[in-house]
């Protein structure tokens, strides 16, 4: 009986491992949400990294982490540095790119409760008077890295 209990247990591991073995090296992913805001509102609450917290569904998550902020408070080279619980972990982003009403690209590094570099950006695209913003993030895989990311509600 403990003999096939074992062999089962190979069994299993076996077959994770080369699920494991299967899984890309990069990642992709993007989700879409659509704003009753002009694109320039919507974009300027993105593009200002200390209007997140009135936002952000990672602020929610954590309402006590400690936040910092580096550099010009909005567009390119604007710097923000969290650390919070395990839910929020320890972080920096950093704003790449910003044109503004279209596009703010960001770096994400991040330190606990795992080690990697991303890259965010956001999208907005003026319909009517409504915006439609993409959210995109995309990097190296990593073991411990969740893929259950919150929704986000500007």
């Amino acid at each position: 009986m403990l003999k096939k209990a074992l062999i089962a247990l190979l069994i299993v591991v076996v077959v994770a491992c080369a699920i494991a073995a299967t899984k890309p090296d990069d990642f992709s992913v993007s989700r879409t949400a659509t704003f009753t805001a002009p694109a320039e509102t919507v974009f300027a609450q993105v593009n200002d990294l200390q209007k997140w917290n009135a936002w952000s569904p990672w602020a929610k998550l954590d309402p006590n982490a400690k936040n910092s902020f580096e550099g010009p408070q909005a567009g390119v080279g604007a710097v923000m540095k969290w650390a919070g619980n395990m839910n929020v972990g320890e972080g920096s982003m950093t704003i790449t790119e910003s044109r503004p009403n279209e596009l703010v690209t960001f770096r994400l590094d991040f330190l606990k409760p795992f080690e990697a570099t991303n890259t965010a950006e956001f999208t907005f695209k003026p319909e009517g008077n409504q915006t439609v913003v993409t959210w995109s993030m995309h990097g190296k895989s990593q073991v411990h890295q969740q893929t259950d990311e919150p929704g986000f509600r500007l």
